[in-house]
C-alpha cells in the first residue's frame, strides 16, 4: 500500500476517530502492527488552533511512523490554510474529513454532510491539493442516506482531483453507526477509480478483515472502534493476512503491560487532572471482557488521581492473575 511517495510497512491502518486516536493511542497501535495511524479530526477554523484541545490534537512529538493529519471544514479556502498549517506542523500527509457523522459537525457543513454538494467538494478537494506539496487523502460515507448513495461519484471527484488514496466507510450519514456496514459499495468505489481504496466499517476479526478485502479488492483495511481496548488487533490481522495463521491472544500479563503502558502516556500526555479522565474509557474498553459485571470499572471512573489509578489496576491484575 503506497499513498503518494509513502509505503506503508502494511495494509492495516488505524481510522481516525474524535477523542480516541491521540498521540499515546497512535504510538501504541502503531507499535502493535499498525501500518498507518491517522490523527484525530482538526478544525479548518483558525480561531480554535490555540485551544489546549486543538493544541493536544496536533502534538505528534517524537511520533513514530508517517504522519497522517485529519482536517475538517467546509470552507476551500480555510481548509487549504488548515492544510498548508498542519504541514509547516510536521503533518506528511493531510486527510480530508467528509466521514463523519456527528450532528456538530454536519449541522457546519463539514464532515460527512458535504456528500451531499459533489460541487463543493470538489472545490475544497482542488483548494487543498494544490495549497500543500504532501499526498492529501480523503475519507468519505458510501452517501448521506440511502436514497443518496453517491459514493462512486464523490471517489470519481477525487481521483479527478488529485487525492491519493480514499477511505470508505460502508454506512451513509443516515444509518450513523447502526445496522451492519455494506461493502458492495466500496467494491463498486474501487472497480470505478484507480487510486488505492481502503474499506472501513465493522472490521473486528482477521477473518473479517480477509473477507473484505476479497470481496471489495480493496488496497487496504481500516480499523476504528474495534481497536479501542484491543489494539493488538493490527498485529493479528496483519499476520493473518500474511500468513493465514491466527496469532494466540495476548496472555492477561501482556495485556496488564500494555494496558500500563497507554496509561502512563495518557497521564504523561495530558497531566492533571484530564490525564486521569480521559484514562477512564480506555481502561473500561481494555477490561470489558475480564471485567463482565463491571464492579472494578465503577471503581475506577471514580479515581481523579494519576497514581491512585495505577495502584487500583495493580492491584485488580494481581487479584486476576491469582484466580
Amino acid at each position: 500500500m503506497r499513498i503518494g511517495s509513502y509505503q506503508l510497512e502494511n495494509n492495516v491502518i488505524v481510522a481516525p476517530m474524535a477523542g480516541i486516536t491521540d498521540r499515546p493511542f497512535r504510538q501504541l497501535c502503531r507499535r502493535l502492527g499498525a501500518g498507518l495511524a491517522v490523527s484525530e479530526m482538526l478544525s479548518s477554523n483558525p480561531k480554535v488552533w490555540k485551544t489546549e484541545k486543538s493544541m493536544n490534537r496536533m502534538d505528534h512529538s517524537g511520533e513514530s511512523g508517517i504522519r497522517s493529519v485529519q482536517i475538517a471544514g467546509a470552507d476551500p479556502e480555510l481548509m487549504a490554510q488548515a492544510a498548508q498549517f498542519n504541514v509547516s506542523n510536521g503533518a506528511q500527509i493531510i486527510d480530508i474529513n467528509m466521514g463523519c457523522p456527528a450532528k456538530k459537525v454536519n449541522k457546519k457543513l463539514a464532515g460527512s454532510a458535504l456528500l451531499q454538494f459533489p460541487e463543493l467538494v470538489q472545490e475544497i478537494l482542488d483548494a487543498v491539493v494544490n495549497a500543500v506539496d504532501v499526498p492529501v487523502t480523503l475519507k468519505i460515507r458510501t452517501g448521506w442516506d440511502q436514497d443518496n448513495r453517491n459514493g462512486v461519484e464523490i471517489a470519481r471527484i477525487a481521483e479527478r482531483y488529485g487525492i491519493a488514496s480514499l477511505a470508505v466507510h460502508g454506512r451513509t450519514r443516515a444509518c450513523m453507526y447502526k445496522g451492519e456496514a455494506e461493502y458492495a459499495t466500496i467494491r463498486d468505489i474501487k472497480r470505478s477509480v484507480s487510486i488505492p481504496v481502503v474499506a472501513n466499517g465493522d472490521i473486528t476479526s482477521p477473518e473479517k478483515a480477509k473477507q473484505v478485502l476479497d470481496y471489495t479488492g480493496a488496497d487496504a483495511i481500516m480499523i476504528g472502534r474495534a481497536a479501542q481496548g484491543r489494539p493488538w488487533i493490527f498485529r493479528e490481522i496483519d499476520h493473518y493476512l500474511r500468513t493465514g495463521e491466527h496469532l494466540p491472544a495476548p496472555e492477561i500479563a501482556e495485556v496488564r503491560s500494555i494496558l500500563m503502558e497507554h496509561l502512563d502516556n495518557l497521564h504523561q500526555f495530558y497531566g492533571e487532572p484530564m490525564g486521569a479522565r480521559i484514562a477512564r474509557k480506555h481502561v473500561s474498553w481494555y477490561l470489558q471482557t475480564h471485567d463482565s459485571d463491571g464492579q472494578f470499572r465503577r471503581v475506577f471512573n471514580a479515581l481523579d488521581n494519576p497514581q491512585a489509578q495505577v495502584d487500583a489496576l495493580e492491584e485488580y491484575f494481581k487479584t486476576l492473575a491469582a484466580n
